[in-house]
């Protein structure tokens, strides 16, 4: 196990393409990476219940502390839950932290929340035809981050923050979380590939994995740099 989490690799949004998270993978290792983290739909609509888990297994590959949270089309998500519950006992470096954390080496903490978080107060939660929350509960089910205001954080969410000073169009809780807790890094699903500052903290969009596109990123310097993954047209498959 690394004794510090700094050079970070991320993705979002593989929708079943399992080649490209072995890919991803590889280039951890390829790139000495300290982690991974994945976020946004690892599978896609069309997806059979048992889908989830190649694209786990594959992100275990490396045996580096690897992070995830789910998209909106993770659905029904007490299948998804229970796929991950399993894995993550065969492979205890891998972790969900979807309304919850995991402490990674180095005083760093990863959680967040995933699916899509919807501003209205009204919203009706659902997770089972897709996964989305109103923005209070994510909220609350975030309260736990004061408790550990020491860490470092790295948030991750599968909707994307609303940034009014740029223009930026997206959710105003998640720009408030953002706020409240002052992560040093946050990665979010969106495309394309964008970098802003809210606050004190860096929120990189990732684009899309399916796409070929990652990012690494250093927890400690803030470096940045884009990559693009080499995934033929044959490869461009879905988990079933």
């Amino acid at each position: 196990m690394r004794k510090f989490v700094s050079k970070i690799i991320a993705a979002a949004d593989p929708k079943g393409n399992v080649n490209a998270i072995l890919q991803l993978a590889q280039e951890a290792v390829n790139q000495r990476a300290d982690a991974i983290a994945l976020v946004g739909n690892l599978s896609d609509k069309n997806s059979t219940a048992g889908g989830y888990g190649p694209i786990l297994k594959a992100l275990a590959e490396p045996h580096l502390p690897a992070f995830y949270v789910p998209g909106s089309e993770d659905v029904p998500f007490a299948q998804f839950l229970r796929q991950a519950a399993n894995l993550e006992i065969v492979y205890p470096h891998l972790r969900g932290v979807h309304a919850t954390f995991a402490i990674a080496p180095g005083y760093v903490v990863f959680s967040g929340m995933g699916g899509v978080i919807h501003d209205d107060p009204a919203t009706v939660r659902d997770e089972s035809n897709c996964l989305c929350y109103p923005g209070w509960e994510a909220e609350y089910r975030l309260k736990f981050l004061h408790e550990l205001k020491d860490y470092q954080k790295v948030l991750m969410f599968a909707t994307n923050p609303e940034h009014k000073g740029l223009g930026f169009k997206g959710s105003t809780t998640v720009a408030e979380i953002i706020n409240t807790y002052v992560p040093r890094i946050v990665l979010v699903a969106d495309e394309p590939r964008k970098r802003e500052i809210i606050g004190k903290s860096l929120v990189i969009a990732l684009g899309s994995v399916r796409e070929g596109q990652f990012t690494i990123v250093d927890l400690r310097t803030h470096e940045i740099s884009d990559g693009q993954l080499n995934l033929a047209p044959a490869e461009d498959t879905k988990a079933a």
